[in-house]
């Protein structure tokens, strides 16, 4: 009896341990994801979510989110890592950042209304990369200093000036890239974009040179359409065209830049859905196809089709196809949904359908797919522009071989 009870006692308190340990991952994981919205955000935890907005708000000023881009936006949440981590070696720390780095990727694939929301359509291939890069440095920092302490110290000193590096590099990139837009052109661009943006905007606000914009309109997110508005602030005279327009609309511009979830490589790019077909329209019609990207997104991946592309995530789970030509037959302007139906929810009752004019039903055996990014190959791109320099595709992977030594 007295073995059975000195048993039963070391299994009792092998499961408490077990508890006690779960619970601490979660609160860790917990802490991980909070850093990662406030940065995405710009709001402190507890602070009203900018995301939760009214419906019957037809601003976007909500849609633009904070200037810091996912993969940035990683680093200083692991950089939050290491300063709460109780590790004492240089595996134990390992071990902690990778977790991390796996909480954040598992968030960023999850198909949940908010985070479709939060992200904005962006998947997790850069957020990946930038995990990646940063486990990288990590451990060429301990093979340089192998005093733990010394190390740590560096890393976060060096980590700390990172996102201060990255607004360089995007400052970069639009002067090389505000090269290549002449005075009298048309650009077509694609999605929303920051460093897209800010090379644009330089042509035209620092440069003074007169030109337009035609942007796709980016389903399902409204991508362009809200990108627009920014660009038409700036004094761009600027078209939204369909996104299924973008054939008809290549007749009458002169090159095409867009931006990149991930350049992988052999110089192709992984982007917005529909990026893909762009270049191919692009191509046939002898339009120069220009990337603009930061280092930070060059991705080890070796895609060659579509389906070698790595699982999304990311994208509602469910899509509502609407014929918005109704809103005007019925003298709506827009949508009318219960205000009861939290913000970025994707059920829909029957009661709800009913009162969106024009919502098409489809029969529950109709299959929907929703993908958020797709493959470019290089073929159909012209130049990529990089903090790296301007880089034919081909250049890519000697770039990748350097950045990862």
């Amino acid at each position: 009896r007295g073995h059975q009870d000195a048993l039963g006692g070391v299994v009792s308190a092998a499961a408490a341990s077990d508890e006690k340990q779960s619970s601490s991952h979660e609160q860790q994981t917990s802490l991980v994801l909070n850093d990662l919205r406030h940065y995405l955000t710009g709001v402190e935890d507890g602070e009203a979510d900018p995301h939760e907005t009214n419906d019957d708000d037809d601003s976007n000023e909500n849609d633009h989110r904070s200037d810091v881009a996912l993969p940035v936006a990683a680093i200083k949440t692991l950089l939050g890592v290491i300063k709460r981590s109780t590790a004492n070696t240089m595996m134990g720390l390992q071990a902690d950042l990778r977790k991390a780095s796996d909480d954040m990727i598992a968030f960023v694939k999850s198909s949940s209304p908010n985070n479709s929301l939060l992200l904005g359509g962006r998947s997790h291939i850069a957020l990946a990369s930038g995990c990646e890069l940063f486990l990288k440095y990590v451990t060429r920092a301990f093979l340089e200093l192998p005093d733990f302490a010394a190390c740590i110290a560096q890393v976060l000193e060096r980590g700390e000036r990172f996102a201060d590096i990255s607004v360089h590099s995007r400052d970069r990139i639009a002067e090389l890239g505000q090269a290549f837009v002449q005075d009298g052109q048309t650009v077509l661009t694609h999605g929303w974009s920051r460093v897209v943006s800010a090379l644009l905007i330089r042509a035209a606000t620092v440069h003074n040179k007169h030109f337009s914009l035609v942007i796709l309109e980016g389903r399902p997110d409204a991508g362009g359409i809200k990108a627009a508005k920014l660009y038409a602030d700036a004094g761009i005279p600027t078209t939204v065209v369909l996104d299924s327009a973008m054939g008809h609309a290549m007749e009458s511009v002169d090159l095409v830049i867009c931006g990149a979830e991930g350049v992988v490589e052999n110089g192709g790019i992984v982007n917005k859905i529909g990026t893909f077909p762009l270049g191919i329209v692009a191509r046939e019609m002898g339009k120069p196809f220009y990337v603009a990207a930061e280092s930070y997104k060059f991705a080890r991946l070796f895609p060659l089709n579509q389906r070698d592309l790595p699982d999304m995530g990311g994208g509602l789970a469910n899509l509502h196809f609407v014929d918005t030509t109704s809103w005007h037959a019925t003298n709506t302007t827009r949508p009318t949904t219960p205000k009861s139906r939290p913000h970025g929810d994707e059920s829909m009752e029957d009661s709800e359908r009913e009162t969106v004019r024009g919502l098409v039903r489809l029969p529950d055996h109709v299959k929907v797919e929703n993908p958020i990014c797709d493959y470019t190959p290089a073929k159909y791109i012209t130049l990529l522009f990089t903090d790296l320099g301007v880089l034919t595709p081909s250049a890519v992977s000697d770039e990748l071989i350097r950045l990862y030594q």
